[in-house]
């Protein structure tokens, strides 16, 4: 028998958040989030689909649909390769690619990704990384990344490790730039431009289902 590809179960109508699609359509060319046919296309081009939870299809229909919480603790965005093809060959235009990284962007700010995910883990740690410090340093990032999905796996890789200190290539020391707070602000302005809008946001532009 054919296994059941669909959600992972019903939902009442309360549960679901209407103002989801809103806050993902908020990013810049979002909005055509909602002239989505359903044709499947970015599914069947998706080189990654086979091993996502939900198909970019599927994840485009749960948005709309307001299944907030199914989304932003799936593994689909978190896989997207961010090869484009989807985005090229969708007949609507639909920049699913950057609703894909709107999703992700949405999932660190709430913190809500998958547990122990490698992928999220080190997205969020490096986001992290970057915006307090300017730059990211690879030896503390990498601890805290096994420190969060598989310590053991840091003990197998301690001599590895070893070596590459030795040589110079790989370093535990913290690295930052001068003037922190200057791109905080960059980064704030950027995002209040050009990321996902919280709903508070949304209210005040008239975007949000009261």
């Amino acid at each position: 028998m054919e296994k059941w590809q669909g959600w992972r179960k019903i939902r009442y109508e309360a549960e679901l958040d209407p103002n989801f699609s809103r806050e993902i359509a908020s990013i810049p060319g979002g909005e055509k989030l909602f002239s989505c046919i359903q044709c499947g296309t970015c599914s069947g081009m998706c080189p990654m689909s086979p091993y996502m939870d939900y198909t970019p299809r599927q994840i485009i229909a749960m948005i709309r649909a307001g299944y907030k919480g199914e989304v932003l603790n799936s593994y689909t965005t978190w896989l997207c390769a961010s090869c484009y093809a989807c985005t090229v060959e969708c007949p609507k235009e639909i920049k699913l690619t950057d609703i894909m990284y709107a999703v992700k962007r949405l999932a660190i700010r709430n913190e809500v990704s998958p547990k122990r995910f490698p992928i999220s883990v080190l997205a969020g740690e490096f986001f992290k990384s970057v915006e307090k410090n300017g730059r990211n340093s690879e030896g503390p990032l990498l601890i805290r990344l096994y420190m969060k999905t598989n310590p053991f796996l840091m003990l197998k890789q301690a001599a590895l490790g070893l070596k590459l200190m030795l040589t110079g290539r790989f370093s535990l020391k913290r690295e930052s730039i001068k003037r922190k707070g200057e791109l905080q602000n960059i980064l704030k302005a950027l995002e209040k431009e050009h990321m996902v809008k919280n709903k508070d946001e949304l209210t005040r532009i008239g975007e949000v289902n009261l």
